[in-house]
């Protein structure tokens, strides 16, 4: 395969920061053409660093454009022209004001896809929507860290990267429809959409979710659990897990599923008590030859280091490849484009 399998694919990029060039990174890792149409100062995350920025905008072009001005406009649909796919990641009133919608652009190309990734979605004002906050506002907040702790956000910008994750989804499945269209992916929708069994649990039984510090709301065990040394993740998901488990550490009884998730905090005690026999790199070598899924908690430096194959170089940056593994395909990895590199156009 010479060219990736998105090869020939033209993608305009309107936005800032994480979740709209994340998504179009990810696509161009696969061979399609990104195009980032910049403001004047251009992208925000220029100025976090340049490896914030190589990060989210490896392998892309960058046109500069001033879209509050007709020139800009008319600089905008002679791109839009010969471009099969735009996305936006802008608050709804900048992207109407703009003319970035399906509807505004159809009569310069009706064949495009537009997608439109925002906070809230397209209805729902302009309300600031940053990462932590859609968060803290969607439940996801409010299940992470200790029952007896405050509510906890993860380390990283898992919002933004999933709903990242799902824009470029949503614009490839209108893309082989053969349709032009909108598409509109909001975070709020996505962590909604990932928060599936817990709220299928309240929607349908009125279970509320609880927060168990990090804990499995149905698996037990299968948590992060203090060794001897360092803590170890025991993901406990059928008995035939837990029984290589057991007879490894010693443990006797809770045989079933059923009775280890009824007699949850004996059991998580019971394992607690095992595990400190055995650091936990020393668990993580017992436990692989019986295929029990367990792994030492490492720092992303040590994880690094782990997957050396998982490191690559773009433009001399190092960073982390592309998570799509295609057979005869080997992205090159472009460095990230200088402001207005493909065109300055204000």
């Amino acid at each position: 395969m010479t060219g990736g399998p998105l090869a020939g694919l033209r993608i305009l990029e309107v936005g800032h920061i994480l979740a709209g060039p994340y998504a179009t990174m990810l696509l161009a890792d696969l061979g399609a053409e990104v195009t980032k149409v910049e403001p004047p100062g251009g992208d925000l995350s220029r100025q976090v660093s340049d490896a914030y920025f190589a990060s989210l905008n490896r392998g892309k072009r960058s046109v500069r454009v001033d879209l509050a001005t007709a020139k800009g406009q008319e600089h905008l649909h002679r791109l839009v022209r010969d471009t099969d796919a735009l996305l936006v990641n802008l608050k709804p009133s900048a992207v109407h004001r703009f003319g970035l919608t399906y509807e505004a652009l159809r009569p310069v190309n009706e064949r495009l896809v537009c997608v439109s990734l925002t906070g809230w979605g397209m209805a729902a004002g302009d309300e600031p929507a940053f990462d932590y906050v859609v968060q803290a506002a969607t439940g996801v907040a409010a299940l992470t860290g200790a029952p007896d702790g405050p509510p906890l956000l993860p380390g990283y910008s898992s919002a933004d990267n999933s709903a990242g994750l799902a824009a470029a989804l949503g614009l490839l499945a209108q893309v082989v429809s053969g349709r032009g269209g909108q598409i509109e992916v909001s975070l709020r929708d996505v962590m909604l959409s990932q928060l599936n069994y817990h709220a299928a649990a309240w929607l349908n039984d009125g279970t509320a979710p609880r927060r168990l510090g990090g804990a499995h709301a149905y698996y037990v065990p299968a948590q992060l659990f203090p060794t001897a040394e360092g803590h170890l993740a025991l993901f406990v998901t059928h008995d035939a897990f837990w029984r290589a488990f057991a007879a490894e550490a010693g443990i006797e009884g809770h045989d079933t599923m059923a009775e280890r998730a009824a007699h949850r905090e004996e059991v998580v005690a019971a394992v607690t008590k095992a595990l400190a026999a055995d650091t936990a790199a020393g668990w993580e070598a017992r436990l692989r030859p019986l295929r029990v899924p367990a792994a030492a908690v490492r720092t992303l430096p040590e994880a690094l280091a782990a997957a050396p194959e998982a490191v690559v170089e773009a433009g001399g940056t190092r960073l982390v490849a592309s998570p799509f593994r295609v057979t005869g395909y080997e992205p090159s990895y472009g460095p990230p484009p200088r402001l207005g590199e493909h065109g300055d156009l204000t």
